[in-house]
């Protein structure tokens, strides 16, 4: 399966030191509709293996007027939550199918 892994939202550790809050990427992909976006997050594991995350938020304007963001969806936000995950699920399978012809292509 494409999407081994699905958070809600990414945050960096406040016990993390500078160096590695710099060290965390931007995001290889993102797709939104509306208030709903989803991003596409390429990662390392420890023993150098490479993966994608995808994480949805919806950003909203508070009482005060200010952008805040939660992984909370009211019931109109679905059908963009779906669309937007499908979109991600696309350019995954496309990405893996590329990568795949790229690696056969080397090996002839």
């Amino acid at each position: 399966m494409l999407l081994k892994n699905l958070t809600i939202k990414r945050e960096g550790s406040p016990d993390k030191t500078a160096k590695e809050v710099g060290e965390m990427s931007a995001p290889i992909k993102k797709f939104s509709s509306g208030g709903i976006e989803v991003a596409i997050w390429e990662n390392e594991s420890g023993k150098g293996n490479k993966f994608n995350t995808v994480s949805l938020q919806r950003s909203y304007k508070d009482k005060d007027d200010e952008w805040k963001s939660t992984g909370s969806l009211r019931t109109g936000d679905i059908p963009k939550a779906i669309l937007t995950l499908q979109k991600a699920y696309e350019y995954l399978s496309l990405k893996e199918s590329e990568e795949k012809q790229e690696i056969a292509l080397a090996l002839t």
